[in-house]
């Protein structure tokens, strides 16, 4: 039996690798119910192929939608350096880039697990290792035993805590908010944009059934809350380029949900023993590369394919070979890149933005094949 702490993407998509071979397994989730939530997220070739071994990408194509090509914008709309034809590119490396609503992502993977695999309402509260076994204390008093617990529980892990010990995770300096809009309030554009202003950006996203995902970013002390969140949105963005305006006044208040942007620093060390973490809980990153949900897929297909050929103890430690240097490049690399689109002063934001336009094509799709191509 493997015991998973978390039904994320990554901790769901890992069941549904296991139960493909017949691995019993169970979810434990610390949630009262498994209900839709979460905004938008887009899945670049890496994850689309890994979730075409597992027999789910064209499900995940058919919940949301096709992104053939994006760009950088300037707040007036302006490009910023070359638009790319990522679906080009999605046709170099054998998958699609696939916009979508998260909650149809995760119905997705729920349906692929099976029914019965989910425990709600229990979470890990500790876990106690032996030579060949792990057995979990669950928060309803429970004790548990399997063969390997799968730390899949998010950026503040319970069984990372105890595992490391690393304390908080680290404020990126910056807040989102993140909404999508009624089917049909806003006309879907024709890209997908992120739009750079000073210490601020704004993303527009089509994920199909006519809605539009769109994230908007700040920087902000920490543990900021909102008054009105509309007007809040609009005295930030409301006099940059169009959608803009409109798709923060048509969506509903409640649908906007702000967080703010952590991560961890990266560790090399992601098990001991009969446990092992997976996704947030291993490499928290900042959403700047768009590859969060992206890099927990890679973790759960690799993880899955060394477990069927190694011992469990082999298993680990190869899954850790093959993960630890590629997640924990993007941890670096999305930090870099979230501090260069949050410059705030003017003459930064100028050289930022004169040396983008600059950048020929060809070496951002260089970087974008290294980064969307799985295996690595």
């Amino acid at each position: 039996m493997i015991l998973i702490a978390g039904a994320g993407i990554g901790g769901l998509t890992l069941a549904v690798a296991l139960k493909r071979r017949g691995v019993p397994v169970t979810i434990l989730e610390r949630e009262p119910e498994i209900r839709p939530a979460g905004a938008g997220l887009a899945l670049s070739p890496n994850a689309m192929v890994a979730l075409g071994h597992l027999g789910v990408a064209e499900s995940v194509e058919r919940a949301g939608a096709l992104i053939a090509k994006s760009a950088i914008l300037d707040s007036t709309g302006r490009t910023l350096g070359a638009e790319f034809d990522v679906g080009q590119l999605a046709k170099e490396l054998g998958a699609p880039i696939v916009a979508l609503h998260r909650a149809r992502l995760h119905e997705v993977l729920l349906g692929a697990a099976g029914p019965g695999i989910v425990r709600t309402g229990v979470s890990v509260v500790r876990y106690e290792c032996a030579e060949n076994h792990v057995t979990v204390v669950c928060s309803d008093g429970t004790r548990m035993q399997g063969d390997l617990l799968v730390g899949a529980d998010g950026l503040r892990s319970a069984i990372r805590a105890q595992l490391i010990g690393d304390g908080d995770p680290d404020y990126a300096g910056y807040t989102s908010w993140r909404g999508v809009t009624p089917a049909g309030a806003v006309p879907t554009p024709a890209r997908m944009s992120e739009s750079w202003g000073r210490g601020e950006r704004f993303g527009i996203v089509g994920i199909g059934f006519d809605q539009i995902y769109w994230f908007a970013v700040a920087n902000a002390p920490r543990g900021g809350r909102d008054q009105d969140v509309k007007r809040e949105l609009l005295a930030r963005f409301g006099d940059w380029h169009s959608p803009i305006a409109a798709l923060i006044e048509r969506t509903p208040d409640a649908a906007i949900l702000r967080t703010d942007i952590s991560d961890r620093r990266p560790v090399t060390r992601w098990h001991e023993r009969r446990v092992v973490l997976l996704g947030d809980a291993a490499h928290p990153m900042t959403p700047n590369m768009g590859q969060g949900a992206g890099q927990a897929i890679e973790d759960a297909a690799v993880l899955d394919r060394c477990l069927a050929t190694d011992t469990i103890d082999a298993a680990l430690r190869r899954y850790e070979t093959l993960r630890v240097a590629r997640a924990n490049s993007i941890v670096r690399g999305s930090r870099t890149l979230g501090a260069l689109g949050q410059l705030q002063h003017p003459l930064a934001v100028w050289i930022r933005d004169a040396a983008l336009k600059l950048i020929p094509a060809s070496v951002g799709l260089r970087q974008a094949r290294k980064l969307m191509r799985f295996p690595p």
